[in-house]
């Protein structure tokens, strides 16, 4: 039996495909190239959440209107962290921000080299299919049990914010 037919694991690209074709790969490695730089860049907020808001970026509506997180709050802290190495406040920030950002780092590598070699990764297998769709779940279900058992989510600053707001 020759070795390419005893590898054990499948292959995860479609070789002999156009460049132009894989410009979608291209695209996701570079965003995840800046993710990670502004990631670098900015300093994980304390509070566990807001980090966006050294960007200039409004406070989360959430926040503001309910006192209760998204499903997305504090990921931009989470990643942030995690790029800083400070594992235990990723986590901390957003349980799901280091799994989210392993793979988003998993597949932006993937497509990046891909791209580099001509081979599309394949993201359209039924595999693939089921474990974006069971993510996405989880990712859901997460939110709004976060939603509805995390009240007084918003910190000193973001409660005077929305006072503020609420004056004529």
């Amino acid at each position: 039996m020759a070795l390419s037919e005893a590898r054990a694991w499948p292959s995860v690209y479609d070789a002999g495909v156009p460049r132009w074709e894989l410009r979608g790969q291209a695209i996701s490695f570079g965003l995840w190239l800046a993710i990670t730089g502004i990631a670098a860049y900015l300093k994980p907020n304390p509070v566990g959440h807001g980090t966006h808001q050294y960007l200039g970026l409004p406070p989360c509506p959430s926040v503001l209107m309910f006192d209760r997180p998204c499903p997305g709050c504090g990921l931009t802290t989470s990643w942030t962290a995690l790029v800083h190495g400070d594992f235990a406040f990723a986590f901390h920030a957003h349980p799901l921000g280091p799994i989210l950002y392993g793979i988003f780092t998993a597949v932006a590598l993937l497509g990046g080299y891909g791209f580099l070699t001509g081979q599309r990764l394949r993201t359209y297998t039924d595999k693939v299919t089921r474990l974006t769709g069971i993510d996405a779940a989880a990712f859901v279900i997460f939110g709004v049990a976060r939603f509805a058992l995390m009240p007084h989510f918003a910190a000193k600053y973001e409660r005077a914010l929305f006072e503020a707001s609420k004056q004529p």
